[in-house]
């Protein structure tokens, strides 16, 4: 399952929640790894967002609600795709 909509909104949220600068700091695989043994984890988070159908507010309300590590991926899963589209 992957992130629906406007990687722009996604990001932004993240922004503005302050979700982005510390994934920058991070040790990338170590995140991915930890994420890769809880697939159900991580479908429930894209499930929830992707229902968010571009409301900033609740996008904000459900990423404020997460657990810090599936934030984190969340964070650096919207960076990755920004790279690849900028590639």
């Amino acid at each position: 399952m992957f992130l629906q909509g406007d990687l722009q909104l996604m990001f932004d949220a993240l922004y503005n929640i302050g979700a982005i600068d510390p994934v920058l700091k991070m040790d990338w695989d170590e995140v991915t790894n930890e994420m890769a043994r809880e697939p159900q984890v991580v479908a429930r988070a894209v499930q929830d967002l992707n229902q968010c159908q571009g409301n900033m507010h609740l996008l904000m309300e459900k990423l404020n609600s997460m657990d810090s590590k599936i934030l984190n991926y969340i964070a650096m899963e919207v960076a990755r795709e920004f790279c690849e589209f900028q590639d």
